[in-house]
């Protein structure tokens, strides 16, 4: 069993059931492993929580940087098209648009766990707003690109691929 497939088993089960649902024992069964073998790679609830929201954090890092390596041409706002490229790429890949929904989930109830992610917050949202052609147009678009993934986090249901695409263009087209 690897990590990865340990921390799907806990985005489900918090996607699933909710906060109070998450627990060593609930993941294992999830998982289909010994709660033993579940502590080998996650000694405490506490680092299965930390993890969960690493992988947000790099998973979402990656991504911006793969689009920013393919798109960035020296022209103005190419952080803000890899971040609304990233998001969409998130948004319509397999379950993983709940991912950071139950990473911030589980990191809620202890500030401690919920400050790596809130700083890369400040990150993706702090970078220097003076690279796009329009800052507030910028700001406008990665914000409303986060409120989608809210959403979608929510009701994956709410907006077919074709109304995915359509928006996403239009956040692009907000960019210039």
């Amino acid at each position: 069993m690897t990590k990865h497939a340990l921390l799907d088993a806990a985005e489900a089960v918090l996607s699933e059931h909710g906060t109070q649902a998450l627990t060593l024992n609930a993941v294992a069964d999830r998982a289909g492993v010994s709660k033993g073998g579940l502590l080998y790679h996650f000694p405490s609830k506490e680092a299965l929580v930390k993890a969960m929201v690493a992988r947000v954090i790099e998973e979402f890092d990656d991504l911006i940087g793969a689009h920013l390596a393919e798109h960035d041409d020296g022209t103005p706002g190419a952080y803000s098209r890899a971040y609304v490229e990233a998001t969409f790429e998130i948004l319509t890949g397999e379950a993983r648009a709940y991912r950071r929904w139950s990473a911030i989930t589980a990191a809620a109830t202890d500030p401690e766990q919920a400050e790596p992610l809130n700083a890369a917050m400040r990150r993706w949202h702090g970078r220097a707003p003076a690279e796009d052609a329009d800052p507030v147009a910028a700001t406008v678009v990665r914000l409303a690109a986060e409120g989608l993934w809210e959403v979608v986090s929510h009701a994956p249901e709410l907006y077919d691929e074709e109304q995915l695409a359509a928006l996403k263009r239009r956040l692009l087209d907000l960019l210039g």
